[in-house]
């Protein structure tokens, strides 16, 4: 399993855009094979902050994520949003251990 956490700061100006855009991006992006969670937060304590949770069964699945129109269509149109460039984190999953515990 493989889950990155993506750290994103929005222009204020753009939030309702970059909200849009993320949530089409999120709907498709939790009916990917191998898609396990795609979780889309925003940091109570700053609203232009955001993180994305992407939790895949695999390397390759995260990866074919990343060749998806959907993912290619949200990366264009969000990036005149962006405060900073995105920041993703791998990260390896301790627990849950077992992938049927994930769903």
């Amino acid at each position: 399993m493989i889950v990155t956490v993506v750290d994103i700061q929005v222009k204020s100006e753009f939030l309702d855009k970059f909200i849009e855009a993320t949530r089409e991006n999120h709907k498709k992006s939790v009916s990917e094979p191998g898609n396990l969670r795609f979780d889309f937060l925003q940091d109570k304590a700053d609203p232009s902050h955001f993180f994305l949770y992407e939790a895949y069964e695999s390397e390759e699945a995260a990866a074919n994520h990343k060749r998806t129109d959907h993912y290619k269509r949200w990366k264009e149109r969000v990036e005149e949003y962006m405060e900073r460039p995105r920041r993703g984190t791998q990260t390896r999953v301790i627990e849950p251990e077992r992938l049927r515990d994930w769903k």
